[in-house]
């Protein structure tokens, strides 16, 4: 994964701890403290300095860091030679429990980081600030969340979230903190919780409510309603998540685009044959403009300023002022328009025709068709990575490739194109996109319901790279959320995390070279405001060399257990209770445990099926719950 020279610095820090390492509360104060001040580490011409600064609320003093508050961890990487920032890095971060009192010293800070990188169920950090996680919106009631990182190619269903019915489209909050999915057959927009991963409320969203759009700034979320009567859009404050407005627009599918400025907000009416404008600012409806037959789709571009809307019916892409609000040019495709995309700052636009199986391209500057590219049969999407477009076909399961340079020039448009599946996704067709670019640059994801799986691409080769399960469910769309550190300004690396309980942490970073090691302590208090939560008796090790089983053969898993308090070996234990589940439980087997000798205990069980599993704990005796201590996974291959 990390071929390159390693710069790792490893941090102290309080933070998250797991319900199975807390700290006694008599051992922490409850006082609020300062925030800790910048902390540097120079060496070989590198300067890192480590700040984590509280998201302040009116229960918390400005400066102070309190546990199951939010706080922004940041990186700060410059030269020393003139302070210079040092762009376009890629720093990964872990904040994990301190084992021992004392700080860390280089050796073992560059063993914690390789124990990182080398994800197991024996060692894993309490908080991956790198984390980033793949989201299948499925055809079922329900949304699959999927960890990469804790095992490429076989994965790892993390979490399955119900929702009230199926989803049709999904956006992130601007934030990022909360996922809004629409759910037509249930009238509402579920709200799901970044951080915890569950619905945090079902908002009213009028009838058969279908695309979300979000407005620039993230005030407003815009929703389109389908409904055969009452078609148009609802929008929703995203501070209150509460009913803000409410306009009749006319009959058939919405979609929805607004200007760079928030100023106006475009929705087509794909029936009624028009586009409504609505001035944001004062939630009130301007006017209807007539733009052909069945408008299909809308986008609008930053550097022309113009909204351009794909007619299915007639063909016809038109532009509209953003500013005058008025047609200004009119080009002459092909009946059978889908959709119609402009990546952001772009000269170029994209417009999908599924009937003639082509993209047609135009220039933004000049209003003028380019090239009318073939693709596969029956496009119905497109997606876009800095250097390609890529074209989503139901009828194929190969994916087109167009190269965005070059498309100014007379030259033959590049084209290639790769296989995402062993068939064609046929009749899975999504609102919400089925391709998304990866975490990492020049790659994509793309989800196929036909296959049940999502697979991974990477420019430049001929096939995917490997591919993600999605347990036997549909996908019908693909998201990636990406929670890592990111640079925000020239040279500043950061994200948020939630710190949940008070403890000692270590903070590890790991950079491209040079070699560097150090480590630092900063301090984290208890929120007096939080009810504290009873701490769990004992700890959970796995002492099991080998972290994989084989599918229909017998597998034994050995574990420590100790007391989270004394760290001492727990003896005599007779009825700790082991659950072993596939995941997304599908199978499962309970028994208990059997102890070899000084807190040392193991089970037995033989996988049905290649998949993951989970091993959960309980011991009645100690008030201890299967969902009090983290489960440990096992792979199990052919």
């Amino acid at each position: 994964m990390h071929s390159k020279p390693l710069l790792i610095l490893c941090f102290a820090s309080l933070a998250h701890f797991p319900a199975w390492a807390q700290i006694p509360a008599a051992q922490i104060s409850s006082a609020p403290a300062a925030a800790p001040s910048p902390q540097v580490y120079t060496r070989e011409g590198v300067s890192v300095e480590l700040q984590v600064k509280p998201v302040t609320s009116g229960t918390s003093k400005p400066g102070s860091l309190l546990s199951d508050l939010d706080a922004t961890v940041l990186f700060r990487i410059s030269s020393t030679n003139g302070g210079q920032p040092i762009t376009n890095l890629r720093p990964t971060a872990w904040i994990d429990r301190r084992e021992a009192g004392k700080t860390p010293d280089a050796r073992e800070c560059r063993e914690k980081v390789q124990s990182f990188l080398q994800p197991s169920f024996n060692k894993r950090a309490d908080i991956d600030l790198n984390k980033y996680f793949v989201l299948a919106l499925n055809g079922e009631p329900n949304i699959s969340v999927i960890d990469p990182l804790a095992g490429f190619g076989g994965s790892k269903l993390y979490t399955l979230i119900p929702l009230a019915a199926p989803g049709a489209d999904w956006i992130l909050s601007a934030d990022r903190k909360t996922l809004y999915v629409s759910m037509p057959s249930a009238g509402q927009l579920a709200a799901i919780d970044t951080a915890t991963w569950k619905v945090r409320t079902n908002i009213d969203a009028g009838a058969k409510p279908s695309r979300v759009a979000l407005q620039p700034d993230g005030r407003y979320l815009w929703v389109g309603n389908d409904g055969e009567n009452d078609g148009g859009v609802t929008v929703i404050d995203t501070a209150t998540q509460r009913f803000a407005a409410r306009f009749n627009t006319g009959a058939g599918h919405h979609e929805i685009a607004f200007t760079n400025d928030d100023r106006f907000a475009f929705v087509s009416n794909r029936q009624s044959g028009t586009v409504s404008i609505i001035d944001i600012r004062k939630l009130a409806r301007v006017k209807d403009i007539n733009a052909g037959s069945l408008p299909t789709s809308l986008s609008f571009s930053s550097l022309s300023k113009t909204l351009y809307v794909a007619n299915e019916g007639d063909g016809d892409i038109v532009g509209i002022d953003g500013t005058r609000l008025e047609i200004t040019s009119r080009m002459k495709a092909a009946a059978g328009l889908t959709a119609i995309r402009i990546p952001a700052d772009s000269r170029f636009g994209f417009a999908v025709n599924r009937t003639t199986s082509t993209v047609h391209i135009f220039d933004v500057s000049t209003n003028r068709l380019l090239h009318a590219v073939p693709v596969g049969p029956a496009p119905d999407q497109i997606s876009f990575t800095r250097e390609f477009a890529y074209v989503h076909c139901s009828e194929s399961e190969f994916v087109t490739m167009i190269k965005i340079s070059g498309l100014d020039k007379d030259a033959q448009v590049s084209v290639t194109r790769f296989p995402a599946g062993q068939t064609a996704p046929k009749g899975s067709s999504s609102v919400a996109d089925q391709i998304a670019p990866a975490v990492e640059d020049s790659a994509v994801l793309v989800s196929n319901a036909s296959d049940r799986m999502i697979y991974y691409y990477m420019e430049g080769m001929a096939a995917p790279m490997g591919s993600f399960q999605n347990y036997r469910r549909e996908p019908r769309a693909v998201l990636v959320f990406d929670n890592g550190l990111r640079e925000t300004a020239r040279g500043v690396y950061s994200t948020s995390v939630r710190l949940p309980r008070a403890g000692s942490y270590d903070v590890a970073f790991l950079l491209d070279s040079p070699r560097l090691v150090n480590c630092f302590d900063i301090t984290v208090v208890e929120n007096p405001n939080q009810p504290r939560e009873k701490s769990v008796a004992i700890r959970i090790d796995s002492l099991s060399k080998l972290e994989t089983a084989r599918a229909g053969e017998k597998y034994t898993l050995r574990i420590k257990v100790t007391d989270a308090n004394s760290t001492q070996p727990k003896k005599n234990l007779k009825d700790l209770g082991v659950l072993v589940f596939l995941a997304p439980g599908i199978w499962q087997q309970r028994e208990l445990a059997t102890e070899t000798g000084d807190g040392v205990y193991q089970i037995s069980f033989v996988p049905p099926q290649q998949g993951v599993y989970y091993v959960f704990f309980q011991s009645p005796s100690l008030g201890v719950l299967y969902n009090q201590l983290p489960p440990l996974n096992i792979q199990a291959t052919k």
